[in-house]
């Protein structure tokens, strides 16, 4: 059971985060997109960069077959608004790897990989701590080291995934996209990314599943020098003409200088959080720890 303290602060926690205006959110989000369209100001900094082409394309011939994908984390929290209980307070966790397939680089300078995203919301403070909701989404395709006057600026994806949730019957959720995506540098703190899918919606139950999980996303991620904090704006366009988003927003601290680790903080608002209740609105903060790959994540 929860202490009446750590209900008390988390109901505190609520009400400020509930307090945010959401069209802060919404501008900071345009400045992000804005961001990857500003090629000229990729290529001036890019001159910024210790990351030479040669060491790169080597790191990547040479990384292991095996390492992490996205963000590992594992978090809790509660709802934004409504007073914490049992039923609207859980633990959310990812876990998300990639196995390349190749060694040497395929045409276009590319390397094929599997990628594997499991995210899942665990209730665990109601009895017997059921899951609520697990979130498959293996996948394959080709990623490829960007470069830019000798330096390395970035990397471009290309995916067919595949995202489930296991059940059947009339909580069964399932659909397919082509996806195709880039993380870009800017300079050695600030990192622009962008991701665009062609929805293939296979699944009887979740025939409208664009108009909440959206159809593109974008976002600006920020590291410090000394590579201990970090922070990340991420917003999903969902499939409306008018400024309808789902946001995320997160913050780090590395807990030590030698590790990947971090203390970790998660704010998120709008819809298809999880796939089971993709219909369903939530405004959701978490906090916990989270495992991050090397230089930026991927999304």
């Amino acid at each position: 059971m929860v202490k009446k303290s750590s209900m008390k602060a988390l109901r505190k926690i609520s009400h400020i985060l509930a307090n945010i205006p959401r069209i802060t959110m919404i501008v900071a989000c345009c400045i992000a997109a804005a961001c990857i369209g500003t090629h000229a100001q990729i290529i001036a900094k890019a001159s910024t960069r210790k990351l030479d082409c040669d060491s790169v394309r080597k790191a990547f011939d040479n990384e292991p077959y095996f390492g992490l994908y996205k963000d590992n984390y594992f978090i809790f929290g509660t709802s934004v608004g409504p007073r914490p209980t049992k039923q609207n307070s859980n633990v959310k966790f990812q876990i998300s790897i990639a196995q390349k397939l190749t060694k040497s680089t395929l045409p276009w300078g590319t390397y094929l990989y599997l990628f594997y995203t499991q995210k899942a919301f665990w209730n665990v403070l109601e009895n017997s701590m059921p899951f609520h909701d697990l979130n498959f989404n293996p996948g394959i395709g080709l990623a490829k080291p960007l470069f830019a006057e000798g330096s390395y600026i970035g990397k471009a994806i290309f995916q067919i995934e595949h995202e489930s949730n296991g059940r059947d019957s009339i909580q069964s959720r399932s659909w397919n996209r082509i996806s195709f995506g880039a993380n870009i540098i800017i300079d050695n703190n600030m990192m622009v990314h962008g991701k665009y899918w062609i929805p293939i919606v296979d699944g009887e139950n979740n025939r409208d599943i664009t108009r909440y999980v959206g159809i593109f996303q974008g976002g600006i991620n920020y590291i410090s020098d000394n590579q201990r904090f970090f922070g990340s704006l991420t917003f999903v366009k969902r499939r409306k003409w008018n400024l309808s988003v789902n946001t995320t927003v997160e913050f780090g601290y590395k807990i030590s200088k030698n590790d990947n680790q971090y203390l970790f903080f998660q704010y998120f608002n709008g819809y298809g959080e999880g796939l089971l209740d993709y219909k369903t609105f939530r405004s959701e903060f978490r906090i916990g720890m989270v495992i991050r790959p090397k230089y930026f994540s991927d999304f």
